[in-house]
C-alpha cells in the first residue's frame, strides 16, 4: 500500500523517489507507528507490505532508496533475511533497516551480511528508532551499542553459537519448527519440496551435533525461548 504524505496545502505532492520509503511488517500496529515516524522524519512517499511477497513487489515496482523491514513474520518464520537477501539482488544500491522484538547476535549478524546496513529493536523507542532510519538513510551502519558488541565477538569466539553455522533458509526452517510445524507445512509455507525439508532437517542435525528430529525440535524451541526467533 502506497501512502503520499499530503502537504500543507492539503494537496498530495508529486512522488519524489529520493524521499522514498518502503516498511515491510504483519502488524498493523507497527505499520501505523513507522509511518508516523517516516512523516515526522519528512518522508513524502511511504509504502507499505505485510509479507514478503508483497514486499518484495512494492519494492520491485517503486524502487524506494530506503526499506524498513521485520525479520520475523507470523507463519513463515525469518523471513525477512531472505528479503533483504533479495532486494539487495535486484537493487544493490537499496539501503535496509531491519527491525525486530528480539536481538539475537546471530540472526542480526545474518542481516548485516545479508545487506541490511542497521538493526533497532521495536521497543527501542522513538528517538532510537529515528536515528537509526537517519543513519541508514545517510548510508551509515547502525546497530546499539551493546549488540555492535556481541555481533564483533561472534567472530572472536571459540566455540561457535548455537545458529552461527545454519544458513538463511536453514535458520528460517528451524524457526518454524520452534512453533511446533510438521515437515509438510514448513515445506507448504516456503514453497518447496517435502524432500527439501528432510534434507536441510538432515544437514542440520550434522551441523549442531544431534541425532534425532526431536534433538533438532528440542534445539529449536530453546532457541526461540532464548528470543532468538521473534513472533
Amino acid at each position: 500500500m502506497d501512502r503520499p504524505v499530503s502537504g500543507p496545502s492539503g494537496t498530495v505532492p508529486a512522488p519524489d523517489r529520493s524521499d522514498g520509503l518502503l516498511v515491510v511488517d504483519d502488524h498493523p500496529v507497527v505499520l501505523g507507528g513507522v509511518r508516523s515516524l517516516a512523516g515526522q522524519a519528512g518522508f513524502r512517499t511511504i509504502h507499505e507490505a505485510t509479507d514478503i511477497v508483497s514486499g518484495y513487489r512494492v519494492f520491485h515496482r517503486h524502487r524506494p532508496p530506503l526499506v524498513v523491514t521485520d525479520l520475523s513474520f507470523r507463519d513463515s518464520g525469518l523471513s525477512g533475511l531472505s528479503l533483504i537477501r533479495r532486494l539487495k539482488a535486484l537493487e544493490p544500491e537499496v539501503r535496509i533497516l531491519a527491525f525486530s522484538m528480539h536481538a539475537d547476535p546471530i540472526v542480526v549478524a545474518r542481516a548485516l551480511e545479508g545487506g541490511a546496513l542497521g538493526f533497532v529493536l521495536k521497543d527501542a523507542g522513538s528517538g532510537a528508532f529515528l536515528d537509526a532510519l537517519a543513519a541508514v538513510k545517510a548510508g551509515r551502519v547502525s546497530l546499539p551499542h551493546a549488540l555492535a558488541t556481541e555481533v564483533a565477538m561472534l567472530n572472536r569466539t571459540v566455540r561457535p553459537a548455537p545458529l552461527a553455522t545454519l544458513s538463511v533458509r536453514e535458520l528460517q526452517i528451524l524457526s518454524l519448527m520452534s512453533r511446533g510445524k510438521s515437515y509438510e507445512v514448513i515445506a507448504d509455507t516456503l514453497s518447496v519440496s517435502y524432500r527439501t525439508i528432510v534434507n536441510a532437517s538432515a544437514l542440520m542435525r550434522s551441523k549442531l551435533g544431534v541425532q534425532s528430529r526431536a534433538g533438532l525440535i528440542q534445539i529449536a524451541v530453546e532457541q526461540r525461548a532464548s528470543g532468538a526467533f521473534a513472533d
